[in-house]
C-alpha cells in the first residue's frame, strides 16, 4: 500500500506541474494580445495622420472650385454690359425724342416770321433750354438777319414784351389805305412830336407805323426834312416794308414802291403853306440847337 501512496503522491505532484505550466501559458498568451493591442493602437494613431493627409489632399482641389460662389458676381457682369447696351440705344432713341420734341410754343413755332416791336419783323430759327440762377428757361431764338442780331425771349414772356405774329393781308391793306390819307400833323413841339412817333414805331402796330410814314413823308415838291424827321421817317418805312414783304413774300425794293405808290396818291402832296413849312422848320432847328 505504501507503494500505492507513493505512486499517487507523484502523480499529484506532476498534475501540480502540468497546472502550473497550463496556468503560466495562458498568461503569456495573454500577454501577447496585450502587445498586440499595443501595436494597434500606434498604428491607430499612426492612421489620423494618414487620413488628415489626404484630407488635405482632398481639400486642395476645392481652391479651384472657389470661382463657383463668385458666380453670382459673374452673373451680375452680364447686367452690367447690358447698361452700356441700354445706353446705347437710348443713343439711339435720342434723335428719335429730338424729332418729337414738339416745335412750338405760345403759339409760335420755328422757322416763322414774327414781329418784335423795337426791332421789327424778326425770324424764329429755334428753341432752346437755358439754365439761369438755377432755373431752366425755354427761350425762342429769333433772327433779324437785316440788322445781324440775334434775339433770344423767353416763351413765357411772349404776351409781356408784345411780340405778335405777321398781319393779316386785310389788315396790310389797311395800312396801304392809311398811307393814302391826309397827314394829320399836330402844332405841339417836335419834341414831343417825336416822341409819339417814335411810340407808334415800337409798338409793332402796322398801321400805326403807316401813319407816321404818312405825316412824315415829304414829297419832291416839299421842303426837305430836317435829320431828326428823316431818321424817324426812315425807321418807321423800314418797318412797314419788311412786313408787308414778309406777308405778301416779296422783296423790300418791291414793297417799298408799293408804299411809295400809296403815298402818291394822297390828297395833299404838293407845296405846304410857306408860313406852316416855316414854323415847322424853326420849331426843328431851335430844339436840335437846344439838344446840342
Amino acid at each position: 500500500m505504501t507503494g500505492k501512496k507513493i505512486a499517487a503522491s507523484q502523480q499529484v505532484a506532476k498534475n501540480k506541474k502540468s497546472l502550473e505550466h497550463a496556468a503560466k501559458k495562458p498568461a503569456e498568451q495573454v500577454r501577447k494580445p496585450v502587445e498586440h493591442g499595443k501595436k494597434l493602437a500606434q498604428q491607430t494613431r499612426k492612421a489620423p495622420e494618414q487620413v488628415r493627409k489626404p484630407v488635405e489632399q482632398t481639400k486642395k482641389p476645392a481652391e479651384p472650385v472657389k470661382p463657383v460662389k463668385k458666380a453670382p458676381e459673374t452673373a451680375k457682369k452680364p447686367e452690367q454690359a447690358s447698361k452700356p447696351a441700354e445706353a446705347h440705344e437710348a443713343g439711339k432713341k435720342t434723335p428719335e425724342a429730338a424729332a418729337k420734341k414738339p416745335n412750338q410754343r405760345q403759339g409760335f413755332k420755328t422757322n416763322e416770321f414774327i414781329v418784335y416791336p423795337s426791332h421789327g419783323v424778326g425770324q424764329i430759327v429755334g428753341i432752346e433750354e437755358q439754365e439761369v440762377a438755377g432755373y431752366k428757361l425755354e427761350l425762342f431764338v429769333i433772327s433779324f438777319a437785316k440788322d445781324k442780331m440775334t434775339l433770344r425771349v423767353p416763351t413765357t414772356k411772349v404776351a409781356a414784351v408784345g411780340m405778335r405774329k405777321l398781319s393779316e393781308p386785310a389788315v396790310v391793306k389797311r395800312a396801304l389805305e392809311t398811307l393814302k390819307g391826309r397827314a394829320r400833323i399836330k402844332r405841339t413841339m417836335w419834341s414831343r412830336r417825336a416822341q409819339e412817333y417814335e411810340a407808334k414805331i415800337n409798338s409793332g402796330d402796322i398801321v400805326a407805323i403807316a401813319e407816321v410814314v404818312r405825316d412824315l413823308f415829304r414829297s419832291e415838291s416839299q421842303p426837305e426834312q430836317s435829320y431828326s424827321e428823316r431818321q424817324l421817317y426812315e425807321a418807321a418805312l423800314d418797318r412797314l416794308a419788311r412786313e408787308i414783304a414778309a406777308v405778301e413774300r416779296i422783296t423790300e425794293t418791291e414793297a417799298i414802291k408799293q408804299i411809295e405808290a400809296a403815298l402818291a396818291k394822297g390828297p395833299r402832296r404838293g407845296a405846304a403853306k410857306p408860313a406852316e413849312a416855316s414854323e415847322a422848320d424853326e420849331e426843328t432847328l431851335v430844339e436840335e440847337a437846344e439838344a446840342a
